[in-house]
């Protein structure tokens, strides 16, 4: 318990430095700057440990003790590195509020949505509704290890 209150309070602290950063930084003209970005997705779940597991082993994420980092670069200075983070909380967590329950849906950028799908089925992940190809991309729905809705999509660049 010790250990996920000390993950939460580094992730809060991480957040909130990371926001206030944000939204003191001044662009070129003088103007304040608003949202540049997804910052991070938190969600709550019954077992942080066990579902950081479970995104790992199936759909490939690079976690850390904290969740997940994606990185990236800002346009139009590609030297600027940028992250997105990604982390799964208790269920008991106040950090959103007191809401009993959040619904959410997470949209992950995947490369090769068909062969990602063959191997999803084959490690027995719930596949919702079948591929979907429109102008901007190709879309399909899974259940998460406790039953989330997740999208995921193949851009076409």
């Amino acid at each position: 318990m010790k250990k996920i209150l000390a993950i939460l309070i580094l992730t809060a602290t991480f957040c909130l430095g990371f926001s206030f950063n944000s939204i003191m930084t001044i662009n070129n003209n003088n103007k304040m700057k608003k949202v540049t970005g997804i910052g991070g997705v938190f969600f709550k779940c019954k077992d942080p440990e066990k579902i950081t597991e479970w995104y790992q082993k199936h759909l490939g994420l690079d976690t850390n003790p904290y969740g997940a980092t994606f990185e990236w670069y800002e346009s139009p200075d590609s030297t600027k590195k940028a992250q997105t983070q990604w982390t799964p909380f208790p269920d008991t967590t106040e950090y959103f509020g007191a809401s009993t329950h959040q619904d959410f849906m997470i949209n992950y950028r995947v490369e090769n949505l068909e062969k990602l799908v063959e191997e999803l089925k084959k490690e027995g992940v719930t596949i919702v509704d079948n591929i979907e190809t429109y102008d901007y991309g190709k879309f399909i729905h899974i259940l998460d290890g406790e039953g989330n809705k997740v999208e995921l999509w193949e851009p076409i660049d």
